[in-house]
């Protein structure tokens, strides 16, 4: 049973995706152990312990730099015995030396078809403004192996949704979270806990 640890910023809606899952038994081979948050007082957190999940908290603002705050992160993983790491709505973006530690065992859920929309900057609402902006008529969510290239990591899932010509940021954010964002990273957490999912020159590859 492979151990996962999430790391969240906010409301926790893809948590909530994760921790329904594992209750359904789409995640069958892995259990979320730990829930560790960048933030006091966010409602993730309050998800977990709902869901008889430890909870930690290392709040990024506690911290000088990002490498201080990317070491402590790092010990908390590595305490928590992590096989596999899912960004949920993680705001920071990490050193180098955390995914190092864990090479492609920390995937990220992205709000957009990278290579579309994504690179620093490119997170939240901003995504999908930049989005309606290009008038694209299809955009999605992609789950991709996290590495030192922001959104730049081997991609695992994607998952198209229409734009619709009525759309707001704020419209489109609810339905690429409804139809891809929680279906996707669910599934891929999956494939990886049944060792499914296999990098060959920075590409991933699903066995049957």
């Amino acid at each position: 049973m492979k151990k996962i640890v999430v790391l969240v910023s906010g409301g926790g809606t893809n948590l909530q995706a994760l921790i329904d899952a594992e209750k359904s038994g789409l995640i069958k081979n892995g259990k979320i152990t730990c829930v560790i948050s960048s933030k006091e007082g966010v409602y993730a957190l309050e998800r977990a312990r709902n869901n008889g999940i430890k909870t930690r908290t290392v709040v990024r603002r506690e911290y000088s730099d990002v490498v201080s705050y990317s070491q402590a992160i790092l010990d908390a993983l590595t305490e928590e015995q992590a096989d596999l790491v899912i960004y949920a709505g993680f705001m920071t973006i990490l050193d180098e030396l955390v995914v190092r530690a864990f090479p492609n065992k920390m995937m990220n859920v992205h709000p957009a078809l990278i290579p579309s929309f994504c690179g620093k900057g490119y997170y939240g609402l901003k995504v999908h403004e930049e989005a309606l902006k290009k008038g694209v008529k299809v955009t999605g969510a992609t789950v991709h192996f996290v590495t030192e290239v922001c959104d730049g990591g081997p991609i695992i899932l994607q998952k198209a949704v229409e734009v619709q010509e009525n759309d707001t940021p704020e419209t489109l954010q609810k339905r690429v979270m409804e139809q891809a964002e929680w279906k996707i990273l669910p599934q891929a957490a999956a494939l990886f806990c049944d060792d499914k999912l296999e990098v060959r020159n920075g590409r991933v590859y699903i066995k049957n």
